[in-house]
């Protein structure tokens, strides 16, 4: 048995996960929202468990993270990968770095190349890849330090895991949910096929408009989302 939850906000399209031991009831939460505060907090009341970690991603420019509205109702830790270089976080995780919530254990992977404090986390058999591995898509390098050569490095990494592998990502925009490491190694038309070169020149050729919540999310991320 495990305890796992899979939320969606409508305005960002991101998903938020939850999940807690069975046993202990200890529980984390990955990438919540500012707006979908009570939502979350709705679910943790109802699945009844413990808060005890806050993760994210990576420093999102198209929401504003609830983490700092959930550390100080819940007294949880606000969890972010060392490269995001996020003074308000409460622990930074180096690339290998692990959290036990629990008798349950999650595990950090540094897969930068949209920002560079993109993480992945493992859990079980199952990836949360952020905006680095998208269904069917891959998370932008045209800003925040982001850079295609180091996503295509980051992507390589985590086609190395098992093809049954599950793939949460941290977005979807076309109603999907979950998908597998084969499938989109089989697929995803930013990886499927292509060279380390061709995938650099189809990352760097895209021509998307910025975030709309850029200008707010950013600065506001950068400091947990408590000013939001």
């Amino acid at each position: 048995m495990i305890l796992f939850r899979q939320l969606f906000d409508d305005d960002t399209s991101t998903l938020t996960y939850i999940l807690a031991d069975p046993v202990t009831r200890d529980a984390i939460i990955i990438d919540p929202v500012h707006e979908q505060f009570d939502r979350d907090l709705a679910e943790i009341c109802d699945m009844e468990v413990r808060l005890k970690y806050i993760l994210e991603t990576h420093v999102h420019a198209d929401h504003i993270t609830g983490g700092g509205r959930l550390r100080e109702e819940t007294g949880a830790r606000f969890v972010a990968g060392v490269g995001s270089r996020l003074e308000c976080a409460d622990l930074l995780l180096a690339d290998g770095d692990s959290l036990s919530f629990g008798n349950e254990v999650i595990h950090a992977l540094a897969t930068p190349g949209h920002t560079d404090g993109c993480t992945t986390y493992r859990w079980r058999d199952r990836l949360f890849t952020g905006d680095t591995l998208l269904i069917d898509a891959c998370g932008r390098t045209d800003f925040q330090q982001g850079s295609a050569e180091r996503l295509y490095n980051s992507l390589s990494r985590l086609f190395e895991f098992p093809a049954e592998t599950l793939v949460f990502p941290g977005h979807d925009y076309n109603g999907r949910r979950v998908s597998t490491l084969s499938q989109e190694a089989g697929i995803n038309p930013y990886w499927a096929g292509l060279t380390k070169a061709e995938f650099i020149e189809k990352l760097n050729a895209l021509n998307l408009p910025k975030p709309r919540k850029i200008d707010v999310a950013v600065p506001a991320n950068l400091r947990c989302g408590e000013a939001a």
